[in-house]
C-alpha cells in the first residue's frame, strides 16, 4: 500500500508539471521561468546533499559527465519544453512526456549496440500516432501549432538522449549530487540564452508566477524525482507502470485547472500512447 500511495503521488507530481508551467508562463517569459525553478532547486538540493548529508564534491571527470547530462537533460530538454508549451497545451505536453521511456528504449538499443525489437519500434509508432491523434483538433482550435510541435519533440529527443547518456556511465556519486549539481549547471547554461532571448518587459512577477516557479522546482524537482528514484530502488520494472498514469493526470489537470478542451481524440490518442508503452515493456513486465 506504501508503494501504491507513492507511485500515484509520483505521477500526479510529474503529471502537473505542464499545467504549472502554463499557469507561470500568465506571467513570465519561459526561459525566466526555467532560470528560476533551475536554481531554486539546484541550490536547495546542493544544501541538502553537501550540508545534511556532507556527499564529496565530484571530481574533474565527474564535472564533465554532470555538464553534460545538465546540458541535456536541463538545458535542452527542460528549456525547449517550456517554450514549447507557449505554443501547445498543457495536455498534449504531459501526453508527450509519456513517449520518452518509447524513445529511450529504442535510443539506448542502438546505443548498446544491440538489435531494436519489433515491440518497442511498434510501440514507438503507437506512441507517436497517439499523440499526433491528440494533438489534431487542438491544431484546429489554436490550442497547438506546429512550431509548438516541433519544439517539444526536440525537447523529448534531448530528455532521452540525456538519460541513455547518463545510464551509459560509470558514477562514484549519491543520486542527491548528480541531480543537484546537473539542475544547477543546466541553468547556468540557460542564463545567456535566458539574457539575450527574453523580452523583459513582459514579465510580471506576480502571484502566478511565483506559485509556478516554486511548484515547479519543489514538488517536482524536488519532490517527484525523489519519489521516483525511490521507486526505481524498490523495482524499476513497476516503477515503469506508473508512467502510464502521467498523460492520463496531465489531461485531468489540463480540462480542471486550465479549461483545455478533452475530446474523442484525446481518449483515443492517451489510449494508444498508453498501448505504445506497454507493448515496449511488456517483455520486461512479464520477465
Amino acid at each position: 500500500m506504501k508503494n501504491i500511495i507513492i507511485g500515484l503521488l509520483f505521477a500526479m507530481l510529474w503529471a502537473s508539471a505542464s499545467a504549472a508551467t502554463k499557469i507561470g508562463l500568465l506571467s513570465a517569459q519561459p526561459f525566466v521561468i526555467g532560470s528560476c525553478r533551475f536554481f531554486l532547486a539546484g541550490i536547495l538540493m546542493l544544501g541538502y546533499s553537501h550540508i545534511v548529508k556532507k556527499n564529496p564534491l565530484p571530481n574533474t571527470q565527474e564535472w564533465k559527465k554532470i555538464a553534460i547530462y545538465g546540458f541535456l537533460n536541463v538545458t535542452v530538454y527542460l528549456g525547449c519544453f517550456v517554450v514549447a508549451l507557449k505554443h501547445v497545451s498543457a495536455g498534449i505536453g504531459s501526453l508527450a512526456v509519456a513517449t520518452n521511456p518509447l524513445i529511450i528504449s529504442v535510443l539506448s538499443a542502438f546505443w548498446l549496440g544491440r538489435s531494436v525489437k519489433r515491440t518497442e519500434v511498434f510501440g514507438l509508432i503507437l506512441g507517436i500516432s497517439g499523440v499526433a491523434i491528440a494533438t489534431y483538433p487542438l491544431l484546429q482550435q489554436s490550442f497547438a501549432d506546429v512550431e509548438g510541435l516541433l519544439i517539444l519533440s526536440a525537447s523529448m529527443i534531448a530528455y532521452s538522449v540525456g538519460t541513455v547518456y547518463y545510464s551509459a556511465q560509470t558514477w562514484h556519486l549519491s543520486l542527491s549530487t548528480i541531480n543537484a549539481w546537473q539542475v544547477l549547471i543546466g541553468g547556468f547554461f540557460l542564463l545567456p540564452i535566458t539574457y539575450f532571448f527574453t523580452d523583459w518587459s513582459q514579465n510580471v512577477y506576480d502571484f502566478k508566477f511565483t506559485m509556478s516557479v516554486l511548484w515547479l522546482a519543489i514538488p517536482v524537482s524536488i519532490g517527484a524525482v525523489q519519489l521516483w528514484l525511490y521507486l526505481l530502488k524498490i523495482d524499476p520494472i513497476k516503477a515503469s507502470l506508473w508512467l502510464f498514469l502521467n498523460p492520463i493526470f496531465g489531461f485531468i489537470y489540463a480540462s480542471l485547472i486550465l479549461d483545455e478542451p478533452i475530446t474523442s481524440y484525446t481518449y483515443i490518442g492517451t489510449s494508444l500512447v498508453i498501448a505504445g508503452l506497454y507493448l515496449a515493456q511488456r517483455d520486461k513486465l512479464n520477465a
